[in-house]
């Protein structure tokens, strides 16, 4: 993987996660903390899950430790979460864009949320980071859509398209 690759997927977090808040923001409290089918089982914990996990993973990228559950509800109230979440956005737009070629060729050591050490090839690591995410929104997806919001179209196409990485 390239590193320009990574700058377009971090902006493609940012812009599929600015379309999911705006979809949650039409929800009331109650929707958005209802018991849901999904392995973090409503749509702010989904969410929250998300976070978490960006979180932890860009903490092992920058040589820190995060101590972290991977089920924490960071932000139980969704204006606090809508606020973490797009910091975090930018967060990681700024780490992405400081990476260069030495330090994507390089392996990184990290411990996991149970402590076990795993030694991976940072480009790995980063394509993980932003699957995971892609693969969460997914769920939050269909939970949105089974509180009435409608379809939300965040493939990456639809953002390559709309951001000049299409023709």
């Amino acid at each position: 993987m390239n590193i320009d690759y990574f700058r377009m997927m971090a902006r493609y977090n940012q812009w599929a996660n600015e379309r999911m808040l705006a979809a949650c923001a039409t929800l009331d409290g109650g929707a958005l903390a209802a018991p849901r089918v999904a392995f973090f089982p409503s749509i702010l914990k989904t969410f929250n899950h998300i976070l978490v996990a960006d979180r932890l993973w860009l903490a092992r990228l920058e040589g820190r430790v995060e101590k972290l559950a991977l089920d924490d509800v960071l932000y139980p109230e969704f204006g606090a979460f809508r606020s973490a979440r797009m910091a975090q956005d930018q967060a990681i737009i700024a780490f992405v864009d400081a990476l260069d070629d030495d330090v994507l060729a390089t392996d990184l050591a990290y411990r996991n949320v149970a402590g076990k050490a795993f030694e991976t090839p940072r480009s790995v690591v980063i394509g993980h980071f932003f699957n995971h995410q892609t693969h969460h929104r997914g769920q939050l997806h269909s939970m949105l859509l089974e509180a009435g919001c409608g379809s939300q179209e965040i493939d990456l196409i639809y953002f390559a398209r709309l951001h000049g990485y299409s023709k």
